[in-house]
C-alpha cells in the first residue's frame, strides 16, 4: 500500500519535469526567462545578496515561471479546444499572457532596486 503511493508520488514528480521540458522546448518566453533566472542568480551570488533580498528573488522568479506554466497550459488547451479564430478562448489567451508581463515587470523592477543597491 506504501510503495503504491510512493511510486504514484514519484510518478507525479516526473510528470511535472516533463512539463518543466516542455515548457522550455516549446515556449520562446520560457527561454528568455531561463536565461533571465540564470543572469539574476550568477549576479546575486556575485554581489552576495542578504536573505532577504534571494527571498524577494526567489518569489519573483518563482512566480515568473509559474505564470508562464499557467499561460502555456491555458493556450495548449485551447488550441485543443479550438484552431479556429473564437474570442474567448483569445481573451482568455490574453489574460494568461497579461499575467505573465505584470509579474515579470514587477519581477524586472524588484531585481534592478536590489542589484542596483549593491553596484553602488
Amino acid at each position: 500500500m506504501i510503495r503504491k503511493y510512493l511510486n504514484a508520488r514519484v510518478k507525479s514528480f516526473g510528470y511535472a519535469f516533463h512539463g518543466i521540458r516542455t515548457l522550455i522546448e516549446t515556449q520562446p518566453h520560457a527561454r528568455i526567462h531561463l536565461i533571465s533566472t540564470l543572469i539574476v542568480v550568477i549576479g546575486g551570488f556575485f554581489l552576495k545578496l542578504q536573505k532577504t533580498e534571494w527571498l524577494a528573488i526567489l518569489i519573483c522568479i518563482g512566480m515568473v515561471w509559474m505564470a508562464e506554466a499557467m499561460n502555456t497550459a491555458i493556450e495548449f488547451l485551447g488550441d485543443e479546444v479550438s484552431l479556429e479564430q473564437r474570442e474567448r478562448i483569445g481573451k482568455a489567451k490574453d489574460v494568461a499572457a497579461a499575467g505573465v508581463l505584470i509579474v515579470s515587470m514587477i519581477s524586472a523592477v524588484v531585481a534592478c532596486m536590489i542589484l542596483a543597491n549593491h553596484c553602488r
